[in-house]
């Protein structure tokens, strides 16, 4: 059995007052009782030769019921706060820098080792097909000679349905805290598949998207790759954490068989790793796409206000030209129509026939020009 040794509590201890208002003296606030830590407590097992032997009710009954070395106590807890959190780690003997990670939260997927326990972060997925995001929860193990302590800051991974496969399996899960880890592991990594599959089917459909011309695809895949690369964030540490577990093989003198187990999340999680990258990499050709079709598309209607502008250039020069003409000899005629006594050739035999004459060639003249110069 694990020694017990009170770990430097991180908290500040306050004290606090009331005032009376009738005598004006102070009177002490009495602190809140601490909450147990057993209120967090979700499932709570000892087991022996891969046998649960008993359900004790408290962390202190759990490390005390164990019979032998042999034997391990597994304990799961659900969004302790910090006293409870810090309760658990005067039971279990955790080292205090990975209780603060444990109490902070929001950590990347890291294997640390203090002493003789392991300290592993999970970041569990779940895909959200209706809003199409990528839903993730943290998980905190650590991992000691003889006993296994489960911290979940959400409700996934399911850690129920590990512990109902492992008490159906005594073989594995008297191998002890090493395979519950990987039993862990390997629920964490198996939970990736159907976000794969989920991320796939959104990238197909924005592939059909693009080449349809949907006004609003750029904006889903850009969101679409801001949930791949979170996913690539909670997926690509695994691989050097299982590469450290892998290492630690033979001074830690694993099992064979678990080994094996170990080697299978493994392979795993690479090809979680690589379908990632994968879709990060797709996406990003799937937006270059997507902005050479919308480019091309600007152009074609680009071309084609240029082509409607040039017809109504044509059309106006038309116009321009036979107003021109027009406008000749109306002036002509204008002057002419002056009704004045003093007028050269008012009274000219040939100035009807002049005039009228004068127009013709003014239009003629006109028309000559336009022709030439294209507009008519």
């Amino acid at each position: 059995m694990p020694q017990l040794r009170p770990i430097r509590s991180l908290r500040p201890s306050r004290s606090a007052g009331l005032s009376d208002a009738e005598t004006g003296h102070v009177t002490p606030r009495r602190a809140p009782e601490p909450t147990p830590a057993e209120e967090t407590v979700v499932n709570s097992a000892v087991y022996r030769g891969g046998k649960k032997i008993a359900a004790p009710a408290t962390l202190s009954e759990a490390l005390g019921s164990l019979p032998d070395a042999s034997s391990m106590a597994w304990i799961g807890m659900y969004r302790p706060n910090d006293a409870q959190l810090y309760a658990a780690a005067e039971q279990f003997d955790l080292h205090e820098l990975a209780v603060e990670d444990a109490i902070v939260a929001h950590q990347r997927p890291k294997l640390e080792r203090y002493g003789d326990t392991l300290f592993v972060v999970l970041r569990a997925a779940r895909y959200c097909d209706e809003t199409e995001r990528v839903e993730f929860g943290e998980l905190h193990v650590f991992c000691g000679p003889t006993f296994v302590l489960t911290v979940r800051h959400s409700e996934s991974p399911d850690l129920s349905a590990v512990r109902r496969r492992m008490e159906g399996n005594p073989d594995l899960l008297k191998l002890g805290p090493e395979a519950v880890l990987y039993a862990i592991l390997d629920a964490v990594v198996d939970g990736y598949a159907p976000v794969v599959s989920g991320l796939q089917n959104d990238i197909d459909e924005i592939e059909t998207e693009v080449f349809s011309g949907e006004p609003g695809v750029s904006r889903r895949i850009y969101e679409l790759t801001r949930e791949v690369i979170e996913f690539q964030r909670a997926t690509r540490p695994l691989l050097g954490m299982l590469r450290g577990l892998s290492a630690g093989f033979e001074k830690y003198n694993t099992d064979e068989e678990l080994q094996r187990y170990l080697r299978d999340v493994t392979d795993h999680a690479t090809v979680v790793v690589e379908r990632a990258d994968g879709f990060r990499q797709l996406l990003g050709n799937i937006l270059t796409v997507n902005a050479t079709l919308v480019s091309q598309e600007q152009n074609e209607e680009m071309r084609n206000l240029t082509q409607a502008s040039y017809a109504q250039n044509e059309e106006i020069k038309k116009v321009s030209a036979w107003a021109a003409i027009l406008f000749a000899p109306t002036l002509i005629g204008t002057v002419y129509g002056m009704n004045f006594d003093h007028m050269p050739e008012l009274h000219w035999v040939g100035g009807y026939p002049f005039a009228l004459s004068l127009m013709m060639l003014t239009c003629a003249g006109l028309y000559t020009i336009f022709k030439r110069r294209g507009w008519l």
